[in-house]
Parts: C-alpha cells; sequence; structure tokens
C-alpha cells in the first residue's frame, strides 16, 4: 500500500492549539511551516473521517464519525482520542455556518466559520470569525479568516485580516510514480494559526464542499 504520510521536513513546533494563540517570538514568519499529510479515511471499520500525520509519518490528528451519526457535530481528536475540537453546524440558518468549541465543551464557542454566498467575490468560498462576528450580520471587524479557492480541487489559501497566507490546502504530488488522488492532499500551516485550528477549518470545509455537499 503506498504511504501517504509525507517525507521529513523541517518544521516548528505546534504551540497553538486554539483559534487567537500565536507564536511569542517576533520572528515567527522566520520559522519553517508545519506541514501535514491529511487522509480523507478513518482508522476506524465502518466509519468515515481524517487521519493525519506529520513530516515524520506520526499520526497528529483523527476524525472519526461512524456511520448514521450526528452529521451536524464532528469532534476533532488527537492520536490518543482526546477532543481537541468540537464543530457544530449552526441550525435554522440560510447559510451554511458551524462553530468551533474547545474540546467538549458546548458553550462560549472559539470561532465561527460561515459558507460565502456573495456572488461579487467568487474566489471567497468562507469566513471565519471571532465570537460575536459573522458576514450575515454586517460586522467584518471580527472576520479574521478569510478562505479562497476551491476545496473540491484541494486547492485552497486561508488569509487572516493582513492578507497574509496562514495556512494552505494543496493537492500531494506523486509518490514513487503513483498520482494520490483527491482523498490524500497537504496542509499547510503556518505559526500565526496553528495546526489545530486550521485542521478544524479542514473538516469544516468537508462538511461544506466535501461530496456530499454542493462542490466549490
Amino acid at each position: 500500500m503506498t504511504k501517504v504520510h509525507p517525507k521529513a521536513f523541517t518544521s516548528s513546533s505546534d504551540q497553538q492549539r486554539f483559534f487567537g494563540e500565536t507564536e511569542t517570538s517576533t520572528t515567527s514568519r522566520n520559522i519553517n511551516p508545519v506541514v501535514l499529510t491529511v487522509w480523507k479515511k478513518s482508522l476506524l471499520f465502518s466509519c468515515d473521517g481524517f487521519t493525519v500525520y506529520n513530516s515524520n509519518g506520526n499520526l497528529v490528528f483523527r476524525v472519526d464519525n461512524y456511520a448514521g451519526s450526528n452529521k451536524s457535530e464532528v469532534v476533532l481528536m488527537d492520536a490518543s482520542g482526546r477532543s481537541l475540537l468540537t464543530l457544530r453546524r449552526k441550525k435554522a440558518r440560510i447559510t451554511d455556518s458551524w462553530l468551533a468549541y474547545d474540546g467538549e465543551t458546548t458553550a462560549n464557542h472559539r470561532f465561527s466559520v460561515t459558507k460565502h454566498v456573495n456572488f461579487m467575490n467568487a474566489k471567497s468560498i468562507a469566513h471565519v470569525s471571532t465570537k460575536g462576528g459573522s458576514p450575515n450580520n454586517g460586522n467584518k471587524k471580527n472576520v479574521a479568516y478569510e478562505i479562497e479557492g476551491s476545496y473540491s480541487q484541494r486547492c485552497c489559501v486561508v488569509y487572516d485580516d493582513k492578507l497574509r497566507r496562514v495556512a494552505e490546502i494543496k493537492r500531494k504530488e506523486a509518490v514513487g510514480g503513483v498520482a494520490l488522488g483527491g482523498d490524500v492532499f497537504r496542509l499547510v500551516v503556518q505559526p500565526e494559526i496553528g495546526s489545530t485550528v486550521a485542521m478544524g477549518l479542514v473538516v469544516v470545509l468537508d462538511q461544506m464542499f466535501g461530496a456530499s455537499s454542493t462542490k466549490f
């Protein structure tokens, strides 16, 4: 079976677990990004989800959704199965919108992700807002990240409020002469956002634009 984890890269340690945390160093942009390999497959039988490896081929994140389970809630876990983020779809919304909570909590969400519906800006597919901010209510000051590109093509960029690329979803190039499909791709994470939040965004994008949704 073809290995899906990447070859070794020199990367920064993942010091940010939740939205809003950044490197304490003033030279964080000089630190190489974290490069993860994302496999759109659960390690458990009869489940769908994600399996995510770091540059050394070690498991770092997992998502396991049992068949018939609640599709409006997805939990991002670490390698040991500890819950890092609980992602819940907002009910009765005109546009698809998700809330991210710390661990298994159900109150005081960390951030929200809202599907972009402004056809005047075709590049943008979603916005990430801090608590209290949402593109739906016209409050743009709390929109911290904007996601552009095409998730179905595995070509997305996450920009922060300074228009810096803080995360990217990229197709994984061929390994050993075997071209990997869209189920295996790379997630490149800059220090400003952190791997946990970036992977949480991937999970939400898959819910919004995955095989069971309208693709963009």
